[in-house]
């Protein structure tokens, strides 16, 4: 009898391609996966609302990790406990101060899922309308709009300043926050609490489900799926990934362009794949 394993699955640049789909290969492989008793879960820096639509497509019935571990929950089950843990509002009010002194493009605020954005920006918009239409989305000056601990900052820093203000970052909030730097084609830095990342929900998903370690499977390609990668027992860097995460990886599969992670599964868990 095979054991079963936790699967834990990033979005961009991972499960999905650049189009922002799930090749019909790696859907197949991942649902043939949880029909042999294998738990899959999602682990994204995305917000609840930019990853649900995935979550049902795959027909998921399991917990989610989502802003990088800063909100872990269970979109269907209102009885699992839910774990938000937003950075103080008195720290995100100095960033913006030091956000406004250094005249970033934008910034953006979220809580749950609550968008407020500092300044109308219709490219930022449509990033965040690939989910519902009806998401609630302040637009002001957040000095004034953001009343509440926020889940996360999103900064879109000038590309010259990127350097000069995760320095500032890492001086002065290096003991509340963690910063983080999106991938291409975004020059965007995420801030969620400190302590807050995929592993520490892979870690409460797991003893909710009775998985040891070995029997963790990850998947990631940036810098915010590092902890995740290095806590499983199997991390698995795509192709595609940044350098730093390859060489902590137990193995590297082929790009996301390449069905990367259907391709290891299959071969990993010895699957009964049935013909797309």
């Amino acid at each position: 009898m095979k054991k079963r394993h936790l699967i834990a699955l990033d979005l961009d640049g991972t499960l999905l391609t650049d189009q922002k789909v799930i090749s019909p290969r790696t859907k197949c492989t991942v649902q043939t996966a949880i029909q042999e008793g294998h738990i899959v879960v999602i682990a994204t820096g995305r917000p609840h609302r930019a990853s649900i639509g995935y979550y049902h497509e795959l027909q998921l019935d399991t917990p989610m990790v989502n802003f990088n571990g800063a909100l872990i929950h269970h979109p269907t089950d209102r009885k699992w406990d839910v774990l938000h843990n937003p950075m103080p509002i008195r720290t995100a009010r100095q960033i913006i101060d030091a956000c406004y002194d250094l005249e970033v493009h934008n910034i953006l605020a979220e809580i749950m899922d609550n968008v407020y954005l500092d300044q109308y920006d219709e490219k930022i918009l449509e990033i965040f309308h690939e989910s519902k239409d009806d998401t609630p989305i302040t637009i002001g000056n957040l000095k004034h709009k953001l009343k509440e601990d926020p889940t996360s900052l999103l900064i879109y820093p000038k590309e010259e300043d990127i350097l000069r203000l995760r320095n500032h970052l890492t001086e002065y909030h290096a003991e509340l926050i963690e910063h983080r730097k999106w991938g291409a084609p975004y020059n965007v830095i995420e801030i969620v609490k400190k302590g807050m990342n995929k592993a520490v929900g892979l870690q409460k998903i797991a003893h909710y489900f009775n998985i040891p370690k070995d029997h963790i499977i990850a998947f990631g390609d940036e810098d915010n799926d590092l902890e995740m990668i290095d806590y499983a027992g199997v991390g698995v860097a795509m192709e595609n990934g940044i350098n730093e995460l390859k060489q902590i990886a137990n193995h590297v599969t082929n790009t996301n362009e390449q069905d990367g992670v259907g391709e290891f599964l299959e071969n990993y868990l010895q699957l009964n794949i049935k013909s797309v």
